[in-house]
């Protein structure tokens, strides 16, 4: 009887611990692509927290890439949406959005411009947010 009740107080400890998550460890010379590969897997898991972690890690590794800071940059603000963290994804979706006001828009990838703008959209429709920015202060 100690035994079964032992086994039955350590099954939660350990599921609990094998679904913490903690800092991502990416080899130096993982490629972008092998990173983003991760991330999306971490994804598809439903592990989003990881998923930004590689995201946050190609960013800092590749911040000259254009390409890859905005592939970064989009798929963290859409993580936090589908967390739910609705004012999260709205900042995030609309610093991306900022680049593509600048001199060089026209070098960026205009997929995740459109992407981003549906988002908003969908989020400002289903009423997750307001349509003035995030970044703004209401009192001003």
């Amino acid at each position: 009887m100690k035994r079964f009740f032992l086994i039955c107080l350590l099954i939660p400890v350990f599921f609990i611990a094998a679904c913490a998550s903690g800092p991502i460890v990416v080899p130096d010379d993982m490629s972008p692509s092998e990173i983003i590969q991760r991330a999306q897997e971490a994804s598809d898991r439903n592990r989003f927290d990881d998923a930004k972690q590689y995201y946050e890690i190609l960013l800092e590794r590749h911040s000259t890439n254009i390409d890859l800071v905005c592939t970064a940059e989009y798929e963290i603000a859409f993580l936090n949406y589908k967390q739910k963290n609705f004012t999260e994804a709205q900042t995030g979706f609309e610093q991306l959005l900022a680049r593509y006001e600048g001199p060089d828009a026209v070098f960026l990838p205009q997929h995740f411009r459109i992407l981003a703008e549906k988002v908003m959209e969908k989020m400002t429709a289903d009423g997750n947010i307001q349509s003035e920015p995030a970044s703004v202060d209401a009192a001003e």
